[in-house]
């Protein structure tokens, strides 16, 4: 149990770190900004025409008699909205950090750089495409594991009231796992660690992640509220991998926002 509240005090020390240095939390909005616009786009245009699409994906439908047609179809259409909607809120966070990789890369230097003792962040040497490569290959390995989670707890979710009260639990457990590898992986691969070894590394805290993942889950179901968390959950999950790989840490409360504002024309090249 004191895990789990650890882990809900880095999720909400990421926060207090993002609130004092309000150059790079700025920043740090613009990907999740530009990924709720794609997104809520996408939703719409599926609310639009996904009955169409359900009725030309169904034409064994068309010569039923009514009501049946349209309760079958209207549950059809129903399912894939819903389907959808999960979609999206377990690829948003995989999605924006692939956007605003060069944003919260820069991110997670600065709480390294704020909170080690010796003032250094750990770099990969990497090229900015390779970096790039690394993080949407494995985005697209964890979105896969997720989606099959999802698939399966949406199965189980039909099973009278197991399925309306324990699975949905799960369900955010699952997804707050997934979030929080999504999360420390911009500070674990710069380190060179990879996703075996980091999917390793957080089985082995799994009540420390469920604290940190669980709450940003459940938060992350609106969308729009992800936007203005995705840069404090970068620096909690950038302080927690600190802990997670054993790495000293000392207090950055008294960092200044001039070294931010250095930081981030440093870390983009401007």
């Amino acid at each position: 149990m004191r895990d789990l509240g650890a882990g809900f005090h880095y999720l909400l020390k990421g926060q207090r770190w993002v609130a004092r240095h309000g150059k790079q939390y700025g920043f740090g909005l613009i990907p999740g900004l530009i990924t709720l616009v794609l997104y809520v786009a996408a939703l719409v245009a599926l609310a639009t025409w996904g009955e169409d699409f359900v009725s030309w994906a169904t034409p064994f439908a068309d010569d039923w008699s009514s009501p049946w047609q349209g309760l079958f179809r209207g549950f059809l259409t129903v399912v894939l909205f819903a389907l959808a909607l999960l979609l999206a809120v377990l690829t948003f966070t995989a999605v924006t950090l692939l956007i605003g990789q060069p944003f919260y890369e820069n991110l997670s230097e600065k709480v390294d750089r704020d909170v080690s003792p010796d003032g250094t962040a750990p770099e990969s040497g990497l090229p900015l495409w390779r970096e790039l490569w690394i993080s949407a290959r494995d985005s697209l390995r964890i979105v896969v594991r997720a989606v099959l989670w999802a698939v399966l707890l949406f199965a189980l979710g039909f099973i009278p009231v197991v399925g309306q009260t324990v699975i949905p639990v799960i369900g955010f457990f699952v997804t707050g796992f997934f979030l929080t590898e999504e999360l420390t992986a911009v500070a674990l691969q710069r380190r060179g660690v990879d996703l075996r070894a980091r999917l390793t590394l957080l089985r082995s805290r799994k009540t420390l992640i469920w604290g940190f993942g669980t709450p940003l889950a459940l938060a992350f179901v609106v969308p729009f509220v992800a936007v203005f968390l995705m840069p404090g959950a970068v620096a909690g999950a950038t302080l927690m991998a600190r802990e997670l790989l054993g790495e000293e840490t000392r207090d950055g409360e008294d960092e200044s926002d001039e070294s931010d504002e250095e930081t981030v024309s440093g870390g983009l090249g401007t």
